[in-house]
């Protein structure tokens, strides 16, 4: 591995990014990253609007809920629900966003950063799209979407899950039987 010169202060700190950390950032969605969001039945995007407001709002569906056009492209639907529309609103005055795809029981996540314009829900069926989701209620609809111009996408290690017992077995049963946090 050749030295590579920090680009910023926290590099100048901490160190620089591994040769393998810096070459897994690619422009586009790899095979790896689009299997796994074919996978995937969540995902979390964070969205800010011009002011530099910060959102970040869980989806979900069934696995592969949402669909690669291409390997720059994503569609991202959006199911009916609070009508709160935080994402929607930064995106009107900011498209950038990022996703994160979770696969439970998986330590692996992966990243997608890219741009985002939003899509009626005519236009997510003219692509095939249908509501994908586990047990829908009354109120599941499908509604709108997000198509995703792709800037970066990889592959994120294990470690945060890892860190967390995100998906040990004994700590979930043991949060069902009697939750931390009550509403």
């Amino acid at each position: 591995m050749t030295d590579v010169a920090p680009t910023n202060r926290y590099q100048e700190t901490f160190g620089t990014p591994s040769e393998r950390a810096r070459t897994k950032v690619v422009d586009y969605l790899d095979e790896f990253v689009q299997n796994f969001i074919r996978h995937a039945p969540f995902a979390v995007l964070a969205s800010a609007d011009g002011d530099g407001n910060c959102d970040a709002s869980p989806k979900g569906g069934t696995p592969g809920f949402a669909r690669i056009i291409d390997e720059r492209h994503l569609l991202l639907p959006d199911v009916r629900g609070n009508n709160l529309f935080q994402s929607y609103d930064n995106i009107d005055s900011n498209p950038r966003v990022g996703l994160v795809f979770f696969i439970p029981g998986m330590d692996y996540t992966a990243r997608v950063n890219g741009q985002a314009e939003v899509v009626s829900e005519d236009d997510l069926r003219e692509r095939g799209m249908d509501l994908n989701v586990f047990d829908p209620d009354d109120n599941a609809a499908l509604q709108q979407g997000l198509l995703i111009k792709v800037e970066e996408a990889y592959p994120h290690c294990p470690r945060a899950l890892k860190f967390s017992r995100l998906w040990d077995t004994e700590m979930i049963s043991t949060n069902r039987e009697t939750p931390p946090v009550k509403r």
